[in-house]
C-alpha cells in the first residue's frame, strides 16, 4: 500500500502526484509475438524473389510502361501520397508543441474610471510629475513580447512527437504496400487481357473450322448421306461459336478499361504483346525464409510502426495523470503617452511566472483517454500478429498453387493435344460415314472447351507468380 507522508508546506500539485501514484488505473499490457516458422516446407533456400525490382521481374516492355504510368497517375496512390503529407504536418505540429511558443503583442486603449471609486480617487490625487496631472480619460499604449513553455517533465510531449513520427513512417509503408498491390493488379489485368486475346483467336479458328464442316454436311445432305437435322445442328453450333466472340470482346473492353482506370486515364486501346500466350514465362520464384517477410512486406512494417505509436500513446495518456509545469514570461514597454514609451526603465515592464497543475478530483476524462489508448495498443498488437500470420499463409498458399497449377497445365496440354487430333479423326470418319454427326459436334465442343481451360490455367499460372511476388513483399522497392 502506498503511504503519503507529506509536509504541510508541500503544494497541492505534489499531493496530486502522490495520489496519482497510488491510484493509477490498471490496464492490460501485451507484447506482440514475432515468431514465425523457420522455413516453408523445410526449404533452407535464403534467396528471396521479393528483392528483385519489378522492372527486372516483369520483362514485357508494354507491361512495364503500363506499371510506370500507373505509379505516376493512379488517383488512389496520389491520395495516399497526400496522406503522407498530412502525417508529416502532424509531426511538425507535435514538434512545435514541444518547443516554447513566442509571440509579439501590441495594443492601444482608452480608460475612464469613475471618480468616486478607489482607483478614481487615487488617480485624481496622483500627478505624473510636479506640474502635470494624470490625464483623464487615460490612454494606454503597449508593445511587448511574451513566451510560454510547458516543461516536458514526464516526456508527454516528446512521446507524442515520437508517436507522430511513427505514424508518418507508417503512412510511408502504407504507400509502399499500395504500390505493391497496384503493380500486381496491373500485371494480373494485363495477363488476363492477353488470355482473352488468345481465347478470341481460338474462337475465330473454330468458326473457320466449323464453317468448313458445315459445308461438308450440306454437301452430304445433297448426296442424301445425312438429313436436315444434322445440317441444323451444325448451323446452331456455328452460330453459338460466333456469338461467343462478342462476349469475349466485351470482356476485353472491360479489362482494357480496368487497366485504363488503374493508370489514371480515359478509355483507349491497351498496347500489348503479340507473343504466343502459351510460351509466356516469368522469372524463377524463390520464397526464401519466412523471417524475411518481416523485412520485405510493407504491411507488416506498417503494422509494426502503428504498434510502436500506440505504445507511445499509452505513455502520453499516462502522463496526463501527473502534474504539468508551465512557464510564462513577458517583456515590453507600456505608457499612457507614446512619447514616454522609450523612457526606460519607467516604461519597462516584465513578468516571469511558473505554474504547476495536476488533476486531483474529477479525472474521468483522463481515465477514459488512458483506457482508450490501452485498448488501441492491444488492438495494434493483435493487428500486427494477424498481419504476420496472413502474410505467411498467403505465401504458403501461393507456393502450393504454383506447384499444383504446373501439374494441372501439363495434363491439360496433353488433353488439348489429344482432342485436337480427335477433331481430324472424327471429321474423316464422318466423311466416310463411319461416325455420327453428333460425335463430330461433341468432339469439337470438347476440344474448344479444353483449349479455353488451358488458356485459363496458363493465366492462373501467371497470376500465381504475380501474387507470389506480391505476397513476398516485392514490387515497392
Amino acid at each position: 500500500m502506498c503511504r503519503m507522508n507529506i509536509s504541510k508546506w508541500v503544494g497541492v500539485a505534489f499531493v496530486s502526484l502522490s495520489f496519482t501514484a497510488c491510484s493509477l488505473p490498471a490496464v492490460v499490457q501485451k507484447s506482440a509475438s514475432t515468431a514465425v516458422p523457420a522455413s516453408y516446407n523445410t526449404s533452407q533456400d535464403t534467396t528471396n524473389t521479393a528483392k528483385t525490382r519489378w522492372q527486372e521481374y516483369f520483362t514485357d516492355p508494354n507491361l512495364s510502361a503500363l506499371i510506370n504510368t500507373a505509379l505516376q497517375n493512379n488517383q488512389e496512390l496520389n491520395i495516399t501520397l497526400q496522406e503522407i503529407q498530412i502525417a508529416q504536418s502532424e509531426v511538425r505540429a507535435r514538434k512545435g508543441e514541444y518547443l516554447p511558443s513566442v509571440g509579439l503583442k501590441t495594443g492601444a486603449g482608452l480608460d475612464k474610471v469613475a471618480r468616486y471609486t478607489n482607483i478614481g480617487a487615487m488617480e485624481a490625487n496622483t500627478n505624473i510629475d510636479r506640474e502635470k496631472e494624470m490625464p483623464e480619460p487615460l490612454p494606454d499604449f503597449l508593445v511587448g513580447a511574451y513566451a510560454k513553455w510547458e516543461v516536458d517533465i514526464w516526456h508527454k510531449l516528446r512521446n507524442a512527437k515520437k508517436a507522430a513520427v511513427m505514424r508518418y513512417l507508417s503512412s510511408v509503408e502504407g504507400k509502399n504496400f499500395m504500390v505493391t498491390n497496384l503493380v500486381a493488379e496491373v500485371a494480373n489485368s494485363y495477363y488476363e487481357l492477353l488470355a482473352l486475346d488468345n481465347q478470341l483467336a481460338i474462337v475465330h479458328q473454330n468458326i473457320e473450322i466449323q464453317t468448313n464442316v458445315l459445308g461438308i454436311v450440306k454437301a452430304q445432305k445433297e448426296a442424301a448421306k445425312v438429313n436436315e437435322l444434322a445440317v441444323r445442328r451444325f448451323e446452331a453450333q456455328v452460330l453459338s461459336i460466333k456469338s461467343l466472340q462478342y462476349s469475349i470482346k466485351q470482356k476485353i473492353t472491360e479489362t482494357e478499361n480496368r487497366i485504363n482506370f488503374l493508370i489514371g486515364r480515359y478509355p483507349q486501346p491497351i498496347v500489348r504483346s503479340s507473343q504466343d500466350f502459351s510460351k509466356l514465362e516469368l522469372a524463377t520464384m524463390q520464397a526464401g525464409m519466412p523471417a524475411q517477410l518481416l523485412e520485405n512486406r510493407p504491411d507488416i512494417k506498417q503494422a509494426e510502426l502503428e504498434l510502436a505509436a500506440a505504445k507511445l500513446d499509452v505513455e502520453v495518456a499516462k502522463a496526463n495523470f501527473y502534474p504539468s509545469l508551465g512557464i510564462t514570461a513577458g517583456i515590453g514597454i507600456q505608457a499612457f503617452d507614446p512619447s514616454y514609451l522609450l523612457k526606460t526603465p519607467e516604461s519597462l515592464l516584465y513578468s516571469l511566472a511558473g505554474d504547476l497543475t495536476a488533476p486531483l478530483i474529477n479525472r474521468t476524462a483522463i481515465k477514459v483517454t488512458y483506457y482508450g489508448a490501452s485498448a488501441k495498443q492491444l488492438q495494434a498488437v493483435y493487428n500486427y500478429e494477424r498481419t504476420v500470420l496472413n502474410a505467411y499463409i498467403e505465401v504458403s498458399n501461393q507456393l502450393s498453387n504454383i506447384s499444383n497449377l504446373e501439374k494441372s497445365y501439363n495434363l491439360k496440354a496433353q488433353q488439348v493435344q489429344a482432342l485436337t487430333q480427335s477433331i481430324d479423326i472424327s471429321n474423316e470418319l464422318f466423311k466416310s460415314a463411319r461416325a455420327d454427326y453428333m460425335e463430330v459436334l461433341l468432339t469439337q465442343r470438347e476440344a474448344l472447351e479444353s483449349k479455353f481451360e488451358l488458356i485459363e490455367t496458363k493465366m492462373q499460372q501467371l497470376n500465381a507468380h504475380v501474387e507470389m511476388y506480391q505476397a513476398l513483399g516485392g514490387g515497392w522497392n
